[in-house]
């Protein structure tokens, strides 16, 4: 291990780590999509200092991070630094209320392209107005953070918190219900109670519709569809004909979205995003399909 001098102080290597976590991206932003991007413009709003973020970017890319545990509004990470003692970081996030998450939830439920999305992989570009709507952010504010670090510097947050920030910041481009988790919620939670309010607001609506043509059966009263079985007999009668059978050929709100929704298989290992690599293929194929049936 030497030092190398920087003007008035000198600053130490960090000592290499095997099978560290390390950044994908090799120079420039780290971070490809939008919420990795914005999760980041947010902690660089916070007034840190560009050399200590361009210090936690470079430890991020030499692999320094050797570990992570996010929880419920926390995250525990061991940083390897120029002592031979890996250094423990801690990042606290304020989590939101059940009640905040229940309103929330709701709000995206009214849209039924932020449930498609969610279940893909993605975070609708315009969900931050859901959480604005019960008065609360996404991303967290400089005041619902707090982090520590048991290494020297007086500073925090240091290179090594920094550090965490930015494979954070890639880990919510893979997964980005890890946000969520910060302030709270559970992805399993989360899509449960999107599709409670969804349910609701369907059998209310149905519940209308009954009222309106008369009385409603003890199935359309406890807002249950018919099953196939209730249906065979008159499932080809003239009130099903065929007539009434329409067929629409839309554009999927997510492209690609059983990729998406399964992610990089663990046997990849090409250069290139599988990702962005089978959304282009499926763009190809859709667009090739289009011709043919519509030529």
């Amino acid at each position: 291990m030497g030092w190398e001098y920087y003007g008035w102080y000198r600053r130490s290597k960090p000592r290499k780590v095997k099978d560290g976590i390390r950044a994908r991206s090799r120079q420039g932003a780290i971070g490809k999509s939008w919420w990795s991007q914005r999760w980041l413009e947010t902690l660089e709003s916070h007034g840190w200092g560009s050399n200590r973020l361009e210090r936690g970017k470079r430890y991020a890319r030499m692999g320094q991070v050797m570990n992570f545990k996010l929880s419920e509004g926390r995250v525990d990470a061991l940083v390897q630094g120029s002592r031979p003692k890996p250094y423990k970081v801690g990042i606290e996030v304020k989590q939101l209320s059940e009640s905040t998450w229940k309103s929330v939830a709701k709000a995206m439920a009214s849209k039924a392209v932020f449930a498609s999305k969610l279940l893909a992989g993605e975070i609708p570009q315009d969900v931050e107005g859901a959480f604005m709507a019960s008065s609360v952010t996404l991303f967290p504010g400089k005041r619902e953070i707090r982090t520590d670090c048991s290494c020297p510097d007086d500073a925090n947050p240091c290179k090594h918190i920094a550090a965490v920030y930015y494979i954070l910041a890639e880990e919510f481009d893979r997964d980005p219900f890890m946000i969520f988790l910060l302030r709270g919620m559970t992805k399993e939670g989360l899509i449960r109670e999107i599709r409670g309010s969804r349910k609701a607001g369907g059998t209310a609506a149905r519940a209308a519709a009954d009222r309106a043509k008369g009385s409603p059966s003890p199935r359309q009263q406890s807002g249950e569809a018919p099953s196939l079985e209730d249906c065979l007999a008159s499932f080809w009668s003239e009130q099903r004909s065929l007539t009434q059978f329409k067929v629409s050929a839309e554009r999927p709100r997510v492209d690609a979205a059983i990729i998406k929704r399964l992610g990089e298989p663990p046997f990849w290992r090409e250069s290139d995003e599988f990702t962005e690599l089978m959304e282009g293929i499926y763009a190809d194929v859709t667009s090739k399909a289009s011709q043919l049936a519509f030529s």
